[in-house]
């Protein structure tokens, strides 16, 4: 909750970067007369009861527990809001990915073939692609193997490990298709996990959004607007705030746009992932 006119953020601890971006955005703001302080969950989830809980203030939340949180407020009686993203968290696309010489062309072509995604609570490597086939056609599950790989539940997808590998499981052979992030895809080409011209893409999805900033509850609105104004007034050209820029995947903070979250929603509720209440409705997931 607000102390002392300090505003206390949630973030989940993906990373060991994460204290240092942290701890720098603390020192950042305490220098400019702005009290901030910072507590790390270990997942998604418990950081959304938090928040719903009055525990923090606000939360840096990826787009799975934006739509978490949103739902459990509303069942509570309550509100919730999003004021502040990374320029880098809008417009993302996800791609399926198969190799160059597999024979496949089209998304028909994946009937009865087997499909690699990232962890079951992955956004962008799960959820939104799979949902793609879905409207396209084919029914995960049952048209095609959905073959998951499980890392660091909790963290919906944002450490990578996940996607990265079931990329590794289209080279190895044991999958026909991958999914993941395009970033991700570019950046794995880079690195020779796919080597030059043995992969295409099959499909992209449309664009969809990705991180924001939730304002919980019991947050004075007055106070999340100052909290706003001090993330969009950080200039890049500052040195200080270029360290922390690069640490954290961004070049500027940018306004939310609501409607770029319809994607992941309808994927949510056609996958059985939330209910409208918020509740987990996969009992597989551990986290």
């Amino acid at each position: 909750m607000v102390t002392n006119d300090t505003i206390v953020l949630g973030a989940v601890a993906y990373d060991p970067k994460v204290v240092t971006i942290w701890d720098g955005f603390k020192r950042y703001f305490a220098s400019r007369g702005f009290s901030f302080d910072y507590v790390l969950y270990s997942n998604y989830e418990r950081q959304v009861e938090a928040l719903l809980n009055r525990q923090i203030d606000v939360a840096w939340n990826s787009p799975l527990a934006w739509i978490r949180a949103q739902r459990l407020a509303k069942a509570r009686g309550l509100e919730v809001s999003t004021f502040c993203m990374r320029d880098t968290d809008r417009d993302n696309r996800s791609v399926i990915a198969v190799r160059a010489d597999a024979g496949i062309s089209t998304i028909a072509d994946l009937r009865g073939k087997t499909v690699a995604v990232g962890a079951i609570d992955s956004p962008q490597a799960t959820l939104i692609p799979l949902d793609h086939l879905r409207r396209d056609g084919l029914t995960p599950d049952k048209d095609f193997v959905v073959l998951r790989h499980e890392l660091l539940g909790g963290l919906h997808g944002d450490h990578v490990g996940g996607e990265r590998d079931a990329a590794a499981s289209l080279m190895a052979g044991t999958a026909d298709a991958a999914c993941m992030l395009e970033w991700n895809y570019r950046s794995f080409i880079g690195d020779g996990l796919f080597p030059p011209l043995q992969t295409v893409v099959l499909a992209r999805t449309d664009p969809y959004d990705h991180c924001n900033m939730t304002a919980g509850p019991a947050v004075p609105q007055a106070a999340v607007a100052l909290f706003r104004d001090a993330l969009l007034a950080m200039d890049a050209s500052d040195p200080e705030v270029n360290r922390l820029f690069e640490l954290e995947g961004l070049t500027r903070w940018c306004d939310v746009r609501l409607d770029a979250y319809a994607a992941l929603e309808t994927a949510v509720d056609a996958l059985g992932f939330y209910d409208a209440h918020g509740a987990i409705l996969r009992a597989e997931y551990a986290y």
